[in-house]
């Protein structure tokens, strides 16, 4: 008889509860994690709710087990892989490339055609007791990278793609719209980087987080800033912003877009060409991984506060619903093996 675990499922909209399901076994190039933590972001709810894109374009499907931001200690190795790794403590990427086209073997293996994204799309997640993935897919974490941190390796690399984007750095101005999660670690790496940054969000509820991470001043769209920037990145989920973003991006500046809106945003494309604005779009953590795990290693950037909760798997749906008073401003994770 086929052993089991426990794994959150999200069998329809709306619909999610823990179900047993089969032990994952390592393949060839092949690992099974044991999860110590995993969080809950804004992709996974929206694939609870049905909301993301993904479904529409055929690439999300019910059933799935969500979580693509985890921790763990890999428990098993599959032929063909290295027998270092048995044992070690590790987090992952989320986008799993074919291995073959031209965009992998040139090191774009996120925006494969043909890819897997863990808890998103073709491969089971991470809010179970176990996880499968690629052992090309790992990364260590050192011992100074505890459970939390690691954890937060994954939206830390997307906020490090986005500052790096920006060209932060000492005598650069960087506005960060939208105090969530990716903003708030945004707000840290830019610092690192020795940039001035400012935030702006919705109203002033995370005001003094984000403060807490580095921000020097903090706007809301009803007291938007009186200046220009010499980059901005639009971190939120909201039609608007990318538009009115660009009313704070000076001349020759540069503009991020990491967030994700449910509805289409437009932009004038005259305000980018007649103020000579280069507009870079985000996708994935995969090439800030592992210089994400550097700065928390080395305590230029501590995550931790964002995740003030852990709760154990049973109640990773009521996450999901919305149903959990968890504080403003905090990122959810789950201990599976509670």
């Amino acid at each position: 008889m086929a052993r089991l675990m426990r794994a959150l499922i999200i069998d329809g909209p709306k619909s999610a509860g823990v179900q047993r399901v089969p032990v994952p076994a390592a393949g060839p190039g092949q690992v099974v994690v044991d999860v110590h933590r995993a969080g809950i972001c804004g992709t996974d709810v929206e694939l609870f709710t049905r909301e993301l894109p993904y479904f529409d374009q055929g690439k999300s499907a019910f059933p799935l087990c969500p979580g693509h931001e985890w921790c763990g200690t890999v428990a098993a190795i599959g032929p063909e892989v290295d027998q270092s790794w048995a044992g070690a403590r590790v987090t992952g990427d989320t986008m799993l490339g074919c291995g073959r086209c031209q965009r992998c073997t040139s090191g774009r293996h996120h925006v494969c055609a043909d890819r897997s994204e863990i808890g998103i799309t073709g491969w089971p997640g991470a809010l179970a007791e176990q996880l499968l993935v690629p052992a090309g897919s790992l990364y260590r974490l050192p011992a100074e990278v505890d459970d939390v941190a690691g954890a937060l390796v994954e939206p830390g690399g997307n906020a490090l793609r986005a500052v790096t984007a920006a060209q932060a750095g000492p005598g650069r101005t960087v506005l960060i719209w939208g105090p969530g999660s990716i903003g708030l670690l945004a707000v840290a790496f830019a610092r690192a980087a020795g940039a001035e940054v400012e935030v702006g969000g919705v109203d002033r509820d995370r005001e003094g987080l984000a403060k807490s991470f580095g921000a020097s001043r903090y706007w809301t769209t009803g007291h938007p800033p009186p200046g220009r920037y010499d980059a901005v990145i639009d971190c939120t989920g909201d039609e608007t912003v990318p538009a009115l973003a660009l009313r704070f991006v000076e001349p020759a500046g540069r503009i991020v877009y990491i967030g994700l809106s449910r509805k289409p945003s437009l932009i004038d494309t005259r305000d980018v060409v007649l103020n000579d604005i280069t507009v870079v779009g985000i996708l994935g953590a995969s090439a800030g991984l592992a210089s994400a795990i550097g700065h928390y290693a080395d305590g230029r950037v501590d995550p931790r506060p964002l995740a003030r909760v852990v709760l154990p798997l049973d109640q990773a749906a009521d996450a999901l619903g919305g149903q959990l008073d968890t504080g403003a401003g905090t990122k959810i994770h789950v201990d599976p093996r509670r």
